[in-house]
């Protein structure tokens, strides 16, 4: 199922990427382009992660939507293909 349309991103891809140690919302933002274009997917994202048990780490849904909250910026280096 295609879960970002903006970039065609399917759970399946989601899931891939989380098997090979993407373990945070952010990295798959930076890895995958997921939430990084209108943002709808956002929530189906974080969705994806929790069903792979890496929600309880670093998938964000911990956080109030209306509230935003200061994150700190962090840097990821992409792997080579």
């Amino acid at each position: 199922m295609i879960v970002c349309v903006c970039k065609s991103v399917s759970d399946r891809k989601i899931r891939a990427s989380i098997a090979e140690g993407v373990d945070s919302f952010d990295e798959l933002q930076f890895e995958l382009g997921v939430a990084s274009c209108c943002g709808k997917c956002a929530d189906s994202v974080r969705g994806v992660m929790m069903e792979s048990g890496v929600c309880a780490s670093r998938c964000g849904f911990e956080h109030h939507p209306n509230h935003p909250q200061a994150m700190p910026l962090t840097f990821y280096e992409r792997k080579a293909a």
